[in-house]
């Protein structure tokens, strides 16, 4: 028969270990916490949607369509591509600074589970995300009268595209940390994939303007579709007609952005790495 000691302090009192839901919670108040004291990505993550689409919305102006200006048009590229930079693009560039600063390493080295290292990420990733989300929709109704979703299904189509299209950038995002050789490369390795993407997504340009040759290179990655779901929640049904299947296609949109899902969770398990090259 054997019996099981809990840990004591030298007092005798026993050591409490923290649950799960515990461990998480503190892991994504430290990435909270480690994000929010790095100005620049607070800057980069939350300002630059926000410079983007007062930046674009005076240069262009006029109607697309009838009921839809370009800045609304516009302004629901920005949501999704901001929910892109606060998962992919930040992942993509801060794990490989982690990991060359070998505290991945050390976190490998200790107790704590795994998963709950990931599981931070992705407390911080939902956090800013809404937070940024959030603002993106205070300044654009109050500076461009966008209306936001007036019934229960578009405000759950808002909820489902968000949570696919967030999940997918951030399993996308840990994936591809694992292709920059070192801390400076992150950036180089991330940043034209996004800007490629945002470009070609129907962000900066209305979708249906672009080469039919690029639509459908950008039809096979996330951010088109995230694009595509919130256009059916900010803009008129009607405008449903001018997209390139005639409709939202939101059963589309959601088959896509969930095949995404376990596509990056497969590069995630089968790429990533707890140290550098140069580690072995």
């Amino acid at each position: 028969m054997t019996t099981t000691l809990k840990p004591t302090t030298a007092t005798g009192v026993v050591i409490r270990r923290p649950g799960p839901l515990a461990l998480a919670l503190r892991q994504g108040r430290l990435e909270i916490t480690q994000f929010l004291r790095s100005r620049e990505s607070v800057v980069f993550t939350m300002g630059f949607p926000v410079i983007m689409i007062l930046i674009f919305a005076a240069i262009f102006d006029g109607e697309i369509a009838p009921g839809v200006s370009f800045p609304q048009y516009f302004i629901t590229g920005m949501i999704a591509t901001g929910l892109m930079t606060v998962s992919f693009q930040n992942l993509g560039i801060w794990i490989p600074i982690e990991r060359d600063r070998g505290v991945l390493k050390r976190y490998r080295g200790t107790p704590m589970p795994k998963w709950v290292y990931f599981a931070g990420k992705v407390i911080m990733v939902v956090v800013v995300g809404i937070a940024e989300t959030a603002l993106l929709l205070a300044v654009s109704v109050a500076l461009f009268d966008l209306k936001l979703p007036g019934t229960v299904t578009k405000w759950l189509t808002f909820g489902w595209v968000s949570v696919l299209g967030i999940t997918a950038c951030t399993l996308c995002g840990i994936a591809i940390s694992s292709l920059a050789r070192t801390a400076r490369s992150g950036s180089a390795v991330v940043t034209p994939v996004a800007l490629v993407l945002q470009c070609t997504s129907g962000v900066f340009f209305v979708f249906t303007q672009l080469p039919s040759w690029m639509q459908q290179v950008a039809a096979l990655f996330p951010l088109k579709w995230m694009c595509q779901g919130l256009r059916s929640v900010f803009l008129p049904g009607t405008f449903g007609g001018q997209e390139p299947g005639g409709s939202y296609e939101l059963g589309r949109v959601a088959l896509v952005l969930a095949v995404w899902c376990v596509v990056g969770l497969l590069l995630c398990l089968g790429t990533f790495r707890w140290t550098t090259r140069r580690d072995g």
